[in-house]
């Protein structure tokens, strides 16, 4: 651990290194896995702007005609409007495709209702009938019309044209033909870029020359027809154009064009096509002529050929990170990683700082595809600043970790595991806590008996494992039962139960008491255990009082130290001086004895007042726990003492002589009934004056 923060920058540096170098090789081997998924996925975010950026505004004169279901199948018609419709009867005759005099009739009622352009998205490739009338509406409105060419892609590019009949070779140079063709995405075989002009070489997979054969798109011819030629790019790349909103060119069933009904209802007699440019083609799904794009898995041909005129004319073209660009700012995200990492030094201003920036980044990346049509390069960038970002945190995190449990287990050696945590885990909470604070809390105070005496002749490193042997199964115990470790005072203890985290005042009462008992216990073991390596044994003394004290932060400005004061503290000290005059091991005032006496047989030891009190307090010692097992008949002449000592604080001295000799015929060596059945006799003979009240008044610490 002191290896890693030692070298923290080090660490830092490559890990920020290290993952910016990924991201970076990424770009050059796009097919390897996991390093180059940050630039696969920026085509996924690409898309994302698509469908939720800027839009190409749809040209309210463009229409399109769909040869839909309704189309294909024509609704219910009657025998007199078949009969009075030539269109009609030609589209009853046979299914799709229909005769060609039905495009030539199209092309009639369009123009003679003033539209400006029809393009049609189909191949009349084979013969068919109706091709020589056809041919004469396509010589009629030369100016005014362009059909489709398609290049077989899987037959060696072959060009795919109108007949001879309707169009004279070669096709793809009469101005009405334009190729339908769009070029998918290798990867993930979706439309995102149009290409206006074609060579024979781009068909053969070859670099375009500027001398060879030029062969225009559709909408390429479309845009010339209409007097828009400048507007379509003059180079043989794809352009990644901006699509227009996914529902801009809705198709309008072609029949409604025929039917008396619609061409009143829906186009005002014709009116409504007056100045549009209307595209002809395919929106039934059996027709199979819809490509995927960002906008849309099902975008129909002629759709997406408006989309390339709607691109064209509004030059609305997107253009890519040039790559060097790309890859400097991978680098340059990198960096800024590494500068937030290694001077904010705080991990929740580093992280926020980079959730700003990705948000920020995200918001430019927005900003410059509206405005600009750039597509800044994100994926990879946010890549390379999420990655150094996020795991130089996260080893900032488990550094932070192993600090903080170092710092743990070193504080725990001299400072409370409870106050310890409270500290580490809510340091704000605690310190504004301990500005100084009224609180009921118990506090416990041990010392050992005579050990100044057995300091003086001890070999001192035996003394000092003996003594370091004795706290560690104290303040053992003193954790075990949830209390704080206040301080040692030589070979003293001082600890307090709910001034950290309080379970309420009898609960702590209880806590502490339990560890009383338990220190007892591990002494008694202890004890055993030097003397069976013959070793002086050690006493102890307890004193318990529970009550309101002040807890605080009390010290200079160099070193505070987290304790509490007030007269209960002072009274718990006490107690555990009084332990040598009464002759036993634990004394505890009436307020924690009351709030523990469900836990514990309890023996009344004396009514004091101790130096700098003025009101005297009963104060107790502790037979045993009521769950462990007690000596039984000690209990049963308990009741004796009990009654003795009454009688004792009610002057009534010859009767508590004849009980307290009762009890001492059981058990001759207790002290505290020695001390009674003396003072009695003394009281016997020279009675105390009447304002005597059983009070023993210690004036020295």
């Amino acid at each position: 651990m002191h290896w890693l923060g030692r070298h923290r920058f080090l660490i830092l540096t490559f890990i920020c290194v290290f993952w910016t170098a990924l991201i970076f090789v990424g770009h050059f081997l796009p097919d390897a896995p996991f390093i180059s998924a940050p630039w696969r996925g920026e085509q996924s975010f690409e898309d994302l702007l698509r469908r939720e950026g800027r839009k190409t505004p749809t040209p309210h004169d463009f229409v399109f005609l769909g040869i839909d279901q309704s189309t294909l199948q024509l609704p219910p018609l009657t025998a007199n409007e078949i009969a009075n419709n030539r269109a009609f009867q030609l589209m009853t005759e046979h299914p799709f495709p229909w005769s060609r005099e039905v495009w030539a009739l199209l092309l009639d009622r369009l123009f003679s209702a003033g539209a400006r352009l029809v393009i049609f998205d189909l191949i009349f490739s084979p013969p068919n009938d109706g091709d020589l009338v056809f041919h004469a509406a396509l010589d009629r409105y030369q100016n005014k019309v362009v059909i489709g060419a398609n290049f077989d892609m899987e037959n060696a590019a072959q060009a795919v044209t109108p007949n001879d009949t309707l169009i004279p070779p070669p096709q793809l140079l009469d101005n009405r033909v334009g190729f339908v063709n769009f070029w998918p995405d290798e990867i993930d075989g979706k439309i995102r870029a149009v290409s206006y002009r074609v060579t024979d070489r781009q068909l053969a997979g070859l670099p375009p020359h500027p001398s060879e054969q030029t062969y225009e798109s559709l909408s390429a011819r479309a845009l010339t027809k209409i007097g828009q030629g400048n507007a379509v790019p003059h180079d043989f790349h794809g352009h990644m154009i901006r699509f227009t909103a996914p529902d801009g060119f809705e198709p309008r069933p072609l029949y409604e064009v025929f039917d008396p009904k619609f061409w009143h209802a829906n186009y005002a007699d014709g009116a409504f096509f007056k100045g549009k440019i209307v595209m002809v083609g395919p929106s039934a799904q059996v027709l199979h002529d819809f490509f995927d794009t960002p906008m849309s898995p099902t975008t129909f041909g002629p759709a997406l050929h408006l989309q390339a005129m709607a691109a064209a004319l509004g030059h609305e073209f997107l253009q890519p990170t040039p790559a060097t660009a790309g890859l400097a700012l991978v680098v340059g995200a990198g960096a800024m990683a590494w500068l937030l990492i290694v001077f904010l030094r705080r991990p929740l201003l580093c992280l926020g700082a980079l959730v700003a920036i990705t948000g920020g980044y995200l918001g430019a990346a927005r900003l410059f595809y509206d405005k600009n049509g750039l597509l800044l390069l994100t994926v990879p960038v946010l890549s390379a600043l999420l990655l150094s970002g996020l795991f130089s945190l996260g080893f900032e995190y488990v550094l932070e970790r192993l600090e903080k449990l170092r710092t743990r287990r070193t504080l725990e050696r001299y400072v409370s595991k409870n106050l310890v945590k409270e500290v580490l885990e809510n340091p704000h909470s605690y310190y504004s806590s301990l500005r100084g604070v009224r609180v009921p809390v118990t506090i416990l105070f041990s010392d050992l008996v005579g050990f100044t005496t057995l300091s003086e002749k001890a070999d001192p490193e035996a003394l000092v494992a003996q003594l370091n042997e004795y706290l560690t199964r104290m303040t053992s115990v003193v954790f075990s039962n949830g209390g704080t470790l206040d301080k040692f005072i030589g070979d003293a203890i001082m600890a307090v139960w709910g001034n950290v985290r309080s379970f309420g005042m009898a609960q702590d009462a209880k806590n502490c008491v339990r560890a009383a008992l338990g220190m007892r216990r591990e002494l008694r073991q202890l004890n055993q255990k030097w003397r069976e390596q013959r070793r002086m044994g050690l006493g102890m003394g307890i004193g318990i009082n529970q009550g309101e004290v002040i807890v605080g932060n009390i010290g200079s400005h160099e070193r505070m130290d987290p304790t509490v004061i007030g007269d209960a503290v002072n009274l718990a000290s006490r107690l555990e001086g009084l332990t040598r005059i009464y002759g036993v091991d634990i004394l505890v005032g009436a307020s924690a004895a009351e709030l523990a006496r469900d836990e514990v047989h309890l023996r009344s030891v004396a009514r004091v007042q101790v130096k700098g009190k003025i009101k005297p307090v009963d104060v107790f010692t502790f037979v045993g726990a009521r769950n462990e097992e007690v000596d039984q008949e000690f209990l049963k002449w308990l009741d004796t003492y009990e009654e003795g000592l009454e009688k004792f604080r009610t002057r009534d001295f010859i009767q508590a002589k004849i009980l307290f000799s009762r009890f001492l015929e059981f058990y001759p060596d207790d002290l505290l009934a020695k001390i009674y059945l003396d003072r009695a006799l003394e009281y016997e003979q020279v009675p105390p004056d009447e304002a005597w009240d059983a009070v023993e008044v210690f004036d020295k610490k």
